[in-house]
């Protein structure tokens, strides 16, 4: 079993590796990722680079990084109505990120950074579109009234709750729930 150094809180990306048999530890990443970037691909894959590299340096420092190790940054957005949808502020934000979603077709877009202990980095990303069915403003508001909404980039998690609202995807699910696990081992390889 590969052993990847997880440059991200979410416990979702650490399931989805751990699924698809990698020993997963975490270790965030402290980086600025305070960056102006209006193109949804470019934003991805530079946040992305920012936590890996950070990781990965921070450890490297501190004589813990191997030769086969792997540090995976990951970044995930809502790209919807021409504006890149991260995690919601409040409630208002929440409710406005759904309105906007529904009845419509949105990407979801995932940059990763993959560094190894051989020196080797490589950042990609992956793109799905979601189809979401139209929601009534009663629920919207019964969505937005739960604790799922507000972690999540677009202010929803596919394999929750909102499940039930999105018709159907072009491309990788689980690049929508935080991580296209398909494609980061195709990349390793």
């Amino acid at each position: 079993m590969k052993k990847i150094i997880l440059a991200s809180k979410s416990p979702r990306r650490k399931e989805l590796l751990e699924t698809a048999g990698f020993e997963t530890v975490i270790i965030p990443s402290e980086a600025d990722e305070d960056i102006d970037e209006k193109d949804p691909v470019e934003l991805v894959k530079k946040l992305s680079l920012i936590k890996a590299t950070s990781v990965f340096e921070s450890e490297k420092s501190k004589g813990r990084i191997n030769a086969d190790d792997i540090v995976l940054g990951a970044d995930t957005v809502v790209y919807a109505g021409g504006s890149i949808l991260g995690k919601p502020s409040d409630k208002d934000d929440a409710r406005n990120m759904i309105k906007m979603l529904s009845g419509n077709v949105h990407s979801v877009f995932t940059g990763f950074t993959v560094c190894m202990g051989d020196g080797r980095i490589i950042t990609d990303y992956s793109e799905t579109k979601v189809y979401v069915y139209p929601m009534t403003d009663e629920e919207v508001e019964e969505y937005i009234n739960t604790d799922e909404p507000y972690d999540k980039a677009g202010a929803y998690g596919i394999q929750g709750l909102f499940g039930k609202f999105v018709e159907r995807i072009d491309g990788d699910y689980q690049n929508v729930v935080g991580l296209p696990v398909s494609k980061i081992v195709h990349s390793l390889k």
